[in-house]
């Protein structure tokens, strides 16, 4: 009988807090809450693209580098190919390299406006979390 007793006071002191998380799983969706979920989605969709382009430009940018190292180690006097668009043309080693540090800048360029553009992103979608876990709690999943 006292385990009994316990039992129940135990289920009485969590029933206010049980109370609580059904109100949360019962919240209405509002138009502005909807919104909100709405604009969440399309921020995930937008920075899972920026990060698979930025992972491009980062493999794009180790190409780079290893160009620049290759050639380092080509004679002066040599022609080589260097990769413009689609083809490949032969150019004294000089114009090869202004070429090179002219990509590797414009590629480094790039790179930083993706992580900026990435790193706003996901501030918004923090705010966002922060807002809709609120109003939610756990009748809605905004992890991956």
């Amino acid at each position: 009988m006292n385990s009994l007793r316990m039992f129940s006071t135990l289920l009485l002191s969590y029933a206010p807090q049980l109370g609580k998380e059904e109100e949360k799983d019962d919240a209405e969706v509002t138009w502005e809450d909807q919104q909100r979920i709405n604009t969440f989605s399309k921020l995930n969709t937008r920075m899972r693209t920026l990060d698979e382009k930025l992972q491009e430009l980062k493999q794009e940018k180790e190409a780079l580098d290893d160009l620049a190292t290759e050639l380092e180690l080509t004679d002066e006097d040599e022609l080589v190919l260097y990769r413009v668009g689609e083809a490949f043309l032969h150019m004294p080693l000089f114009q090869a390299q202004k070429r090179l540090e002219k990509d590797q800048s414009n590629l480094d360029a790039r790179i930083s406006i993706l992580s900026t553009s990435t790193e706003d992103c996901d501030s918004q979608m923090k705010a966002l979390k922060v807002q809709l876990y609120a109003k939610f709690g756990s009748a809605i999943n905004l992890d991956e």
